[in-house]
């Protein structure tokens, strides 16, 4: 994590049980994945900080997606239905949706401007711009970018 040039006061910072109530998961398991390294927080006093970044890269660590294959449109595949594939999607779908918020309606933005907004929270920008397009939450015409209108935040 390399936090210099004035991101630090962009960011985010979580303690274990205010990551554990967002992710609905018990305070416990958060505050051992942080103490076992899995991660990364800062530890001040007693208490852990962690930033929003760093819960990001954990979760995308922990994805069921394929790392090596994009994703396509046309070449969907369908999964059974199970709990946990419900529950990864939806706290996907939060996330993804939680970096979207931080885009204004209505206005265009260039391609370093979308990496630079989208590196506060992920560092694979391109995949989140890859899957801003695919869940049609943004338009890409000719490199500008622009929140649709017609998408609804589900919070």
């Amino acid at each position: 994590m390399n936090y210099s040039n004035g991101i630090i006061k962009d960011t985010e910072f979580f303690t274990t049980s205010e990551l554990a109530q967002k992710l609905k998961m018990n305070v416990q398991v958060i505050t051992r994945k942080v103490q076992a390294g899995e991660i990364f927080a800062y530890k001040i006093g007693k208490d852990w900080r962690i930033p929003e970044s760093s819960v990001f890269e954990w979760l995308e660590a922990r994805s069921n997606r394929e790392k090596k294959k994009p994703l396509q449109r046309s070449a969907r595949v369908t999964t059974k239905r199970t709990p946990e594939n419900t529950e990864h999607q939806n706290k996907r779908k939060y996330l993804l949706e939680y970096i979207l918020a931080q885009f204004e309606p209505n206005r265009d933005y260039s391609g370093p401007e979308v990496d630079r907004i989208i590196s506060r929270h992920h560092s694979d920008t391109e995949k989140v711009r890859q899957e801003f397009l695919e869940q049609a939450m943004m338009d890409n015409n000719n490199d500008i970018y622009r929140r649709r209108t017609d998408y609804s935040l589900s919070r």
